[in-house]
C-alpha cells in the first residue's frame, strides 16, 4: 500500500510538472515569427544550438526563412538571418536596449556593482569617456607604448620553450575542460546568447556600454583613427582628456625620472632553434606587453626584473585559469562553485587595486582617467573598482590573444601569404634596422599602408570569429525586414544577429572555409569593401567588431597591436611550423558567443632570434 501511494504521488507530481511545462510554452500569435520551443524545461533548444550553432541556424533558415524564434535557456531569441535586414534592426534603436545585459553580465562575472548610471553607483556613463582615450592622441600614445613593450618582452625572453603558466597550465584547453562543471555543456547556448552582451568582438571594451538614450544605430560611428590614407580621427567635439585628470592620476602617465635600462641586444641572445607551442608563444608575449601598456610598469621593476617576471607569470596564470571557466560562468553557474576560478579572479583584482596601481608608472591615459572617474564619480569600494579594471583587462585580451595566434598561424602555414606580407613590409618599412639599445619604430603612415597584412588579420578573424550581436526588446513593436514583411516581437525578447552566417556564406565569400590572404584586397591593391549577395551590395559583410553604436571602441587599437605584433615577429625571428602541412586546429566551440575562438589544441613550431647582430632583414 505505501508503495502504491508513493507511485501515485510521483505520477501526480510528474503530471503537474509536465502540465506546468506545457502551459509555460509560448504559443505563436498571428504576425509573429515562426516559433520553436523545444521540449526540455527551461533549456528549450539549448543543447541542439550548443552542438553546432552555425548548422543549427542554417537548418532553421532553410525551414523558416529570414527570421525565426527559438527558446534557448529560458529566453526567446529572434534570429535575423538576412544580412540585408540588419539595417532594419539598427534603425529601431529606440525599441531596443543595448545595455541591460552588458551591465548585469559584467557585474555577475567580475563581482562589481552595476556600471549602469541608473543603478546609483556612478553618475556618468564611463563608456563614452573611455572612447576619448581610444581614438586620436590617446590611441597614438597607447600604440607607441605597445610597440615598445612588445620589443622589450621579445628580446628579453628569447627562450620561450618552457611554459610560463606553470606546470598545471601546460595544456590549457584540457585543463579548462577537466575543471569545468559538466553541466555547462547544457548551458553553452546561454553562453552564446549572453556573452555577446558582454563582448562579442576582439579587444572590445563594451563591458561598460554607452547609454543608448533611445538612439538607433548610427552608420557614421565607425570613424577609424587610422585610415588607409593615414588621416587621424578628429575628436574636437570630445572633452579633452586633460580636463579629467587629477594631479595624482596625471603623474601615473609620466615616466619616472630615472634613466630606463637599455634594451638587450642580439649579441646577448641565443640564436639556436627553440621549440614551443604557437598559442603559448603568442599568449605570453601579448599578455605581458598589453598589461604593461595599459597598467604601466612597476616603479621598482628595473631593480628587480625577476620579481617583475614572477608577478607577470602569476597574473598570467590566474588570468588563464579565470578565463578557462568563462563559458560556465556566462552560462549562469555561480563562480563560487568553481574554487579556482573565484580564487584567480580575486587575486587578479587585488593586483589592480588603487594602492597597487599608484606604484606603477607609464600608465595609459585610459586607465589613469578611469581611476580618476572612479574616485570622483563612483560609490564602489576599492575592491569593486579593481574588479572593473579586471573587466577591462579581460575585454582587452580575451579576443586579441587568439586573434594574434590565428593571424600568425595562417601566415606560417601559407608560403604565398608570408611572401606577399614580407614583400609589402620591405616596400613600406624597408629593411628593419635594429641596433642594440634602440627600438624599431613604425609610423602611423607605415601601418596604414600595410594593407596585405591587414587583409591577413581580417581573414584570420573571419575564420575564427563566433560572436553574436544581441539586442533586448524594450517594448512590443513590429519589425519590418528587407522583404517589406513585418513581424511582431514582444517586450523582453532578444533579437540576435549571428555574423558567422555572413562570414561562412559561400555567396559572399567564395570557398569560405579556405584561408585567402588577399580576400579583403581589391583589384587596385587597396582595402576591398564591395561584397555582394544575390547581386546586391552588402552594407554588413564583416562583423567581428560588432556594428553601429555598439561597435567595439577598441577595434582600432586591436588592429594596430596585431599589425605591430606580426611586424615584430617577422622582423626579429626566424620561425616555422614543425609540420608544414599542419591542419588548422579545431575551434574551441565552448566559447561560442565570446568572440574570437581559441584553438582546442596548441600548434608546435620552432623559432630563433635572427642571427644578424646589427640589422634585421626581411
Amino acid at each position: 500500500m505505501p508503495l502504491l501511494l508513493t507511485l501515485s504521488i510521483a505520477a501526480a507530481l510528474s503530471t503537474c510538472v509536465l502540465l506546468c511545462v506545457l502551459l509555460s510554452l509560448r504559443r505563436r500569435t498571428p504576425g509573429e515569427p515562426p516559433l520553436e520551443n523545444g521540449w526540455l524545461p527551461f533549456l528549450g533548444l539549448a543543447l541542439q544550438f550548443g552542438v553546432n550553432p552555425l548548422e543549427f541556424l542554417r537548418k532553421r533558415q532553410r525551414q523558416h526563412g529570414d527570421i525565426f524564434t527559438c527558446r534557448i535557456a529560458g529566453k526567446y531569441i529572434h534570429f535575423i538571418t538576412d544580412p540585408f535586414s540588419y539595417s532594419a534592426v539598427a534603425r529601431r534603436g529606440r525599441h531596443l536596449d543595448w545595455n541591460k545585459f552588458a551591465y548585469e553580465l559584467s557585474s555577475k562575472l567580475f563581482g562589481h556593482h552595476s556600471m549602469d548610471p541608473d543603478a546609483g553607483y556612478t553618475t556618468e556613463n564611463l563608456h563614452q569617456t573611455f572612447l576619448r582615450t581610444l581614438q586620436g592622441e590617446g590611441l597614438v600614445g597607447m600604440s607607441e607604448s605597445m610597440l615598445e613593450n612588445m620589443q622589450s618582452v621579445m628580446l628579453r625572453d628569447s627562450d620561450r620553450s618552457k611554459p610560463v603558466l606553470g606546470a598545471e597550465q601546460e595544456s590549457p584547453p584540457e585543463m579548462a575542460r577537466q575543471r569545468r562543471c559538466r553541466a555547462d555543456s547544457a548551458m553553452q547556448p546561454s553562453c552564446a546568447e549572453d556573452a555577446t552582451h558582454l563582448l562579442s568582438n576582439p579587444n572590445c571594451v563594451n563591458l561598460i556600454k554607452s547609454d543608448s538614450r533611445g538612439q538607433a544605430d548610427r552608420d557614421n560611428v565607425d570613424t577609424p583613427a587610422y585610415k588607409n590614407k593615414g588621416e587621424s580621427v578628429s575628436s574636437s567635439s570630445d572633452i579633452q582628456i586633460t580636463q579629467h585628470r587629477s594631479a595624482q592620476t596625471d603623474a601615473l602617465i609620466r615616466p619616472p625620472q630615472s634613466k630606463p635600462s637599455p634594451l638587450l641586444g642580439h649579441q646577448g641572445l641565443p640564436t639556436a632553434w627553440q621549440q614551443n607551442g604557437l598559442y603559448l608563444f603568442c599568449y605570453s608575449i601579448m599578455f605581458e606587453a598589453s598589461f604593461m601598456t595599459m597598467f604601466g610598469k612597476e616603479l621598482h621593476q628595473q631593480n628587480s626584473p625577476r620579481e617583475h617576471r614572477a608577478n607577470i607569470n602569476s597574473m598570467q596564470k590566474n588570468f588563464k585559469t579565470f578565463d578557462s571557466f568563462f563559458p560556465a560562468l556566462v552560462a549562469g553557474l555561480p563562480i563560487k562553485l568553481f574554487y579556482w576560478a573565484h580564487s584567480a579572479r580575486e587575486k587578479l583584482a587585488k593586483e589592480l587595486k588603487q594602492e597597487k596601481l599608484y606604484e606603477r608608472h607609464n600608465m595609459s591615459a585610459l586607465i589613469a582617467l578611469r581611476i580618476h572617474l572612479n574616485d570622483t564619480l563612483s560609490r564602489m569600494d576599492d575592491m569593486g573598482k579593481a574588479r572593473t579594471h579586471l573587466a577591462l583587462l579581460w575585454a582587452s585580451l580575451a579576443n586579441t590573444l587568439p586573434a594574434a595566434f590565428w593571424s600568425l598561424f595562417y601566415l606560417l602555414r601559407s608560403p604565398e601569404a608570408m611572401q606577399a606580407a614580407r614583400k609589402e613590409i620591405k616596400e613600406v618599412v624597408g629593411d628593419c634596422q635594429w641596433k642594440a639599445g634602440e627600438l624599431l619604430k613604425f609610423s602611423e603612415e607605415q601601418l596604414n599602408r600595410l594593407v596585405i597584412l591587414e587583409s591577413v588579420i581580417k581573414e584570420a578573424m573571419r575564420l575564427s570569429s563566433a560572436s553574436m550581436n544581441v539586442r533586448v526588446v524594450k517594448e512590443d513593436f513590429e519589425l519590418s525586414l528587407d522583404s517589406n514583411r513585418g513581424y511582431r516581437v514582444r517586450k523582453g525578447d532578444d533579437i540576435a544577429l549571428y555574423p558567422q552566417l555572413l562570414h561562412y556564406d559561400p555567396d559572399i565569400f567564395h570557398d569560405p572555409l579556405k584561408f585567402k590572404h588577399d580576400r579583403f584586397l581589391g583589384d587596385n591593391g587597396q582595402e576591398k569593401t564591395n561584397f555582394y549577395k544575390n547581386g546586391r551590395k552588402l552594407k554588413y559583410y564583416y562583423m567581428p567588431f560588432g556594428s553601429g553604436i555598439t561597435m567595439c571602441p577598441g577595434r582600432f587599437f586591436a588592429m594596430i597591436e596585431m599589425k605591430q605584433f606580426l611586424l615584430l615577429v617577422m622582423s626579429l625571428y626566424d620561425m616555422e611550423l614543425l609540420d608544414s602541412e599542419e591542419v588548422p586546429p579545431t575551434l574551441d566551440q565552448a566559447r561560442v558567443g565570446l568572440g574570437i575562438l581559441q584553438p582546442a589544441t596548441d600548434v608546435p613550431f620552432r623559432y630563433r632570434i635572427k642571427p644578424t647582430s646589427r640589422s634585421v632583414h626581411l
